[in-house]
């Protein structure tokens, strides 16, 4: 049969439980929350005259725990209206209502018998064949199926979200040894095509996989770092992005999850495992006592970092391990980062820092080493193929590396002498990899990725990219032009692609060159083009570092010239020969966000963070953004609309530099067209869809679009407004008269000038002189050059 999902019922409400709610209206699912009844009235309630039977006392649990999840930031929902989609209720009243789902999950308290006595209720009002599963993160999954009957035992399962679940894709898959392969093999389709996760096939083992590496990996560390002469600070920059995990690196992470929470893990994996690292899951001494003085992270406002407030200002101290005092530590600095600083390519990173031959070298080696063996040692107790590892790393840890990627760009071969002197010699199954003359455990063949499979001496295809495309794997075969910015693809079927590898995918004079060569060639030869990239965002906006150093050279010229030219650049995306197709993803900022505005379609990512942000450096939108915020206000425009009202919603996503939560959140800022653009839950889907939507535009018959010169402006009628309420504001002293000179200047080029006659036609050409002009002028202002300068130096915005 083919199975659906329509509705879904979560059985349990706490923080999980909500979140995971959220997660499947976020996708357009009907979701039933259901949670416990309340034992005893509060005053309020008290108050009111209510009882134990009234129904908003019955369900005050559930009510209470998915509103402070709807509250909570970052926010689980993509929009505040998807949280209609959500019914909540109470076992006591509303379980019979579960034959109507089609998935139950289970997120009840981690006590078995609790789950047990939970799906015993479930067993007698499910539907038959419904997927019942239970988001346990450690409990034996097999043993919840005990007395239940053979259709629930078939199609029951673990599928642990990461928390939060919106943001972390790992979604790990736990069959029991009655789960039957229909049921595993539509929840992998599903989580990763409907829910955008990385669906992760995990044996039933105490912590599953990504919790007993990342546990194993935090506690080894934990249990060594008197013998590393370093301090908390310098070990979380050691183990951060610079080896391309989590900003929060490892102590920030500890004081985030929670450190009673990380020992708990911990305590279970050492209890309900005798390999040989089970000493490392031991609590050292210092974290016993940071555990009986309830020093337990973010929660109660101290862990190994505490914030405090010295003379007016806030300092963050750290734990000096030898005393159990919190110190101010110096800033760390590593000799080493100096040389790896322009080292953009992880691959090449790794090696020159384990290489070192300083101390971070050698806690470099201490800890991947150890990583290494034990992951190795690890097959196949907790899954027999080594890529589910890595993706569950990847997914939800963060780690752009998982320990055989890691160990594939450091060298199997070579780095073994240096493990085994170190006692920390791996499984056997690596020495008969390279028995068989096999060096890695990853290799790319013809645009698919193969993993090494220790049972058959082999590698092996990696299932699942026969719908999918990866600019990683073809990156070695086809690449068929690039310069240090940008790279084009063939991606097949006539299609190109442009791919950005600046630091944060900043838009300047390679990536420039590269987006107008991209549509050259697709011209030419080819029929469309895809704008996409790998990266952890899609593109931070335009290189402000070069407005700025032209600017303070006052080379108003040059800066005019290269203004014209991302204008032009913008505008080629919109008028050429062949459709232009952006696929966005993380942060779509300025000029990141303009590209999109002007492609013939944008496929966003669900997670896409889009906004005109310049404001907040002091100037505009200067590369079109401007101009086609004032272009698609004159398309809004209907007869009878309060039109200054409709002006000002389109500029205050400009003026207040909104950014979109989610891609949803994007329509109605004005970032997104609804009926033209879409949005994509799964990022491994992403680039073929987009591909799809580029193909599905030639199919349709792509004509030359026509370049506008109808767009009606307000002129004077919305430039009074903006007038009047800039000086409004700067008066009671909300905004400074810095601010006023870019609101109005804004004002002045979605309004279209002075202009006497409201809805005055005028061309795209008349609007984008405007903002240029504009945009110059602001870059000649002190103020702003001071707001870009503090970006720059300081990654923050400067009110000035």
């Amino acid at each position: 049969m083919t199975r659906r999902i329509r509705k879904v019922a979560v059985l349990g409400s706490g923080v999980m439980g909500s979140g995971i709610a959220c997660h499947f209206a976020n996708i357009g699912l009907e979701v039933l929350l259901i949670d416990i009844v309340p034992k005893e009235l509060t005053a309020d309630e008290q108050a009111k005259g209510y009882s134990l039977e009234t129904k908003e006392v019955r369900n005050r649990l559930v009510n209470k725990a998915l509103q402070a999840s709807l509250k909570s930031k970052p926010s689980p929902i993509y929009t505040q209206a998807f949280a209609n989609r959500i019914t909540t209720g109470n076992f006591d009243d509303d379980l019979h209502y579960i034959g109507d789902c089609d998935w139950i999950i289970e997120v009840v308290v981690e006590r078995l018998d609790i789950k047990k006595s939970v799906f015993e209720a479930v067993e007698k009002h499910r539907k038959p064949e419904s997927l019942v599963t239970t988001n346990t993160s450690g409990i034996s999954v097999e043993a919840m199926i005990e007395g239940r009957s053979e259709d629930f035992q078939k199609h029951f399962c673990g599928t642990h979200f990461f928390n939060p679940p919106r943001y972390l894709q790992l979604f790990e898959i736990i069959p029991t040894s009655k789960t039957i392969h229909e049921v595993l093999d539509f929840l992998s389709e599903y989580a990763s095509r409907f829910l955008g996760k990385t669906p992760v096939l995990a044996k039933d083992s105490p912590a599953f996989i990504a919790n007993r590496i990342g546990t194993f990996s935090i506690m080894d560390l934990f249990n060594h770092v008197h013998e590393y002469d370093l301090s908390i600070p310098e070990i979380d920059k050691l183990t951060g992005p610079v080896i391309g995990r989590a900003k929060s690196a490892t102590f920030r992470t500890a004081d985030i999850v929670g450190l009673d929470t990380l020992v708990h893990v911990a305590n279970n994996i050492k209890e309900f495992t005798q390999d040989e690292s089970n000493e490392t899951f031991a609590i050292p001494t210092y974290l016993e006592k940071m555990l009986e003085n309830k020093w337990l992270g973010s929660k109660t406002k101290q862990g190994f970092f505490k914030k405090v407030v010295k003379d007016g200002m806030k300092k963050f101290l750290s734990l000096d391990f030898s005393s159990l005092e919190y110190v101010e530590a110096p800033k760390p600095k590593f000799a080493v980062f100096e040389t790896t600083k322009d080292i953009a390519d992880l691959n090449k990173r790794l090696p020159v820092l384990l290489g070192d031959t300083t101390k971070v070298g050698e806690f470099y080696r201490s800890t991947f080493y150890a990583l290494f063996q034990f992951a190795s040692l690890r097959i196949p107790e907790i899954s027999d193929e080594i890529y589910k590892v890595d993706d569950a790393m990847n997914a939800g840890f963060g780690w752009k590396q998982g320990p055989f990627q890691a160990w594939d760009a450091v060298g199997v071969e070579p780095t073994l002498k240096a493990m085994e002197a170190k006692g920390k010699k791996p499984a056997a199954w690596v020495y008969d990899m390279l028995g068989e003359g096999i060096t890695t455990f990853y290799k790319v063949e013809a645009g698919l990725k193969y993993a090494y499979d220790p049972s058959s001496r082999t590698h092996k295809l990696i299932p699942g990219q026969e719908d999918r495309l990866s600019l990683e794997t073809l990156r070695k075969s086809n690449i068929i032009w690039e310069n240090d910015d940008s790279s084009i693809y063939d991606l097949g079927d006539g299609v190109l692609n442009i791919e950005f590898h600046t630091k944060m995918n900043t838009i300047g004079a390679g990536v420039l060159e590269g987006l107008n060569k991209a549509v050259d060639m697709a011209e030419a030869e080819y029929q469309a083009l895809v704008v996409s990239n790998e990266g952890d965002h899609f593109s931070a906006g335009a290189n402000v570092g070069m407005i700025y150093m032209l600017a303070i050279e006052q080379e108003w010229e040059e800066l005019d010239l290269a203004v014209q030219w991302f204008q032009k650049t913008m505008m080629r995306m919109r008028y050429s020969s062949i459709p232009v197709v952006a696929a966005p993803h993380g942060m779509a900022l300025g000029g990141g966000c303009e590209l999109c505005m002007h492609a013939d379609k944008v496929v966003a990512h669900a997670e896409t963070y889009m906004g005109l942000v310049e404001f907040g450096v002091g100037l505009i939108p200067g590369g079109g953004g401007t101009k086609e915020f004032a272009l698609r206000l004159s398309d809004e425009l209907q007869s009878g609309d309060i039109r200054t009202n409709t002006f000002l919603n389109r500029y205050l996503s400009i003026g207040q530099a909104k950014v979109s939560t989610s891609a949803y959140e994007a329509f109605d800022l004005g970032y997104l067209r609804s009926g033209t653009d879409e949005v994509i839950v799964s990022r491994a889907h992403h680039l073929a869809y987009a591909k799809k939507a580029a193909m599905q535009l030639v199919e349709k018959g792509y004509s030359y679009p026509v370049k506008r010169t109808d767009i009606k402006v307000l002129g004077k009628e919305a430039l009074g407004m903006v007038y009047v309420g800039a000086d409004g504001f700067t008066t009671a002293n909300y905004m400074s008269e810095h601010d006023k000179l870019i609101a109005e200047k804004l004002g002045w080029v979605m309004a279209g000038g002075a202009i006497s006659q409201a809805l005055t036609e005028v061309t795209e050409q008349y609007l984008l002189d405007l903002e240029r002009k504009a945009f110059l002028e602001l870059c000649s202002q002190r103020k702003t050059l001071e707001r870009i300068q503090s970006i720059i130096t300081k990654g923050k915005i400067l009110r000035n």
